[in-house]
């Protein structure tokens, strides 16, 4: 009674998940090659996959969830997704070259999405591109409620312009990181100086920043370095998001977890590096903490000790550890302009000698992790191929074997032939015929003698 009261409970709950995979499944349109002349009316947020992609299953049930909060905030954003193993046709045209690939599709523009695969992130970033390449902001009450929303935030002010026009160019570009606006100078905090108009400035850690042309280079560039905030909490995809930048990272590699006066104080060392000497360091450097050691140790194929510092150069995979420990802000300062004066010492790299420590590092890594989460796995995968590569390498060492003594043999007694026949032939020319006598009666003697030891023989047996 109790065994069916079970199963019809299970089968109640499964039934329960597969309505809500169905339900959540129509909010998300499956795309065939009609698609590319049907998509133009519309903006589209396409997953494309394939079927057997690990990773492409772990995002459906998050690709349904965006399909449904889509449609429940009424976006203009459709959502679809397409098998890129099937219509491989219209994947390639639109640049598609790994899986799963999210790519939100406005009129002729293809914008990829580089974030976090969360629910969330996907509809920020959905809702930031299908929206106008640039925001305005009327007044200083809508001014304060987006500044409230956004850690960073580019405002133009100013008339047409230019500058207005590179900055729409590059808005274009970049609103896959980030959000652009527009304002008139009195919309601007009381705080603001402007040195001249137009200008484009960005808002963050608390302050602001004005573009120079003169001193900060091209627009897109200096947009580039400036989206991200001056201290981060870095993990991986940062990490790769800040190899666009040109900056060095500095990072102190610390254990959140641990509350320990030597973690805290290298943070908050960072941290006022940061802050309190940005316009010396800003333009080169990216400084924030990395929690654990872990990635960063399969980064540098090195066993760092936490609590420590490291600054990475991304674009070369380079990187550079302090010669004495950093005790204070003095210490990091002093460290930094040695990196940038060229007097410490550069290790990692992507030569060849690091590329190939990287495909051994890699090799044992993935070795290693296999048979620490799975021993059985591990000697299935990798005891079994050099089991049979052994019984192979034996079988074709004995068959040489095998084959060379054969061959020899008949090779031994041709030669022994030759030399006996060398012989007689030398002492038939050359020998005395008192040798051959002496020679003849030995060999009387010997037969002989072996002749009258098996006599004693059979009379001892006898």
């Amino acid at each position: 009674m109790v065994a069916r009261k079970r199963e019809r409970r299970s089968l109640l709950w499964a039934t329960v998940a597969a309505f809500i995979l169905a339900v959540n499944a129509s909010f998300v349109e499956d795309l065939d090659d009609s698609f590319k002349e049907n998509r133009k009316d519309d903006i589209w947020l396409v997953d494309f996959y394939a079927p057997w992609c690990g990773h492409c299953k772990k995002l459906e049930p998050v690709w349904n969830e965006v399909g449904k909060e889509m449609q429940s905030i009424g976006s203009p954003v459709k959502v679809g997704k397409m098998d890129a193993t099937s219509y491989s046709s219209i994947a390639s045209e639109f640049g598609v070259r790994g899986y799963p690939t999210i790519k939100l599709l406005k009129g002729d523009l293809a914008y990829n999405y580089r974030g976090a695969r969360t629910k969330d992130d996907i509809i920020e970033f959905a809702n930031r591109v299908a929206g106008p390449v640039i925001r305005p902001l009327p007044s200083q009450q809508m001014f304060e409620h987006v500044q409230k929303r956004h850690r960073v935030l580019f405002v133009y002010i100013g008339g047409e312009s230019p500058l207005k026009e590179k900055y729409i160019e590059v808005a274009s570009e970049l609103i896959v990181y980030t959000y652009f606006f527009s304002a008139s100078e009195e919309v601007l905090p009381e705080y603001v100086t402007l040195p001249e108009m137009p200008a484009v400035l960005v808002f963050k850690d608390g302050t602001y920043f004005v573009y120079d042309e003169y001193e900060d280079g091209d627009l897109s560039s200096w947009i580039n370095r400036e989206r991200f905030q001056g201290y981060l909490n870095v993990d991986g995809f940062t990490l790769y998001e800040l190899g666009d930048t040109g900056k060095l990272v500095a990072i102190a590699v610390i254990d959140d977890k641990k509350f320990s006066a030597e973690h805290t104080r290298l943070k908050s060392i960072i941290q006022e590096v940061a802050k309190d000497y940005r316009d010396h360091f800003h333009r080169n450097f990216q400084f924030g903490h990395m929690d654990g050691n872990e990635y960063i140790n399969s980064l540098l194929m090195d066993d760092l000790k936490i609590p420590t510092v490291v600054v990475l150069n991304t674009s070369n995979q380079q990187y550079f550890l302090p010669n004495k420990p950093i005790e204070n802000s003095e210490d990091m300062v002093q460290f930094i302009n040695e990196i940038l004066e060229g007097t410490v010492e550069a290790q990692g790299g992507d030569g060849i000698l690091q590329r190939i420590k990287r495909i051994i590092y890699d090799a044992k890594s993935t070795v290693g992790s296999v048979f620490k989460s799975s021993p059985l796995l591990g000697c299935f995968l990798f005891g079994l191929p050099l089991g049979v590569i052994s019984i192979m390498c034996y079988g074709i060492c004995t068959a040489d074997t095998e084959g060379g003594a054969g061959e020899a043999e008949p090779l031994t007694e041709e030669t022994a032939g030759r030399e006996l026949t060398d012989e007689g032939t030398e002492g038939t020319d050359e020998g005395t015929e008192e040798e051959q006598e002496g020679t003849a009666e030995e060999a009387i003697e010997l037969a002989s003698g072996e002749q009258e030891q098996k006599t004693i023989l059979e009379k001892k047996k006898d």
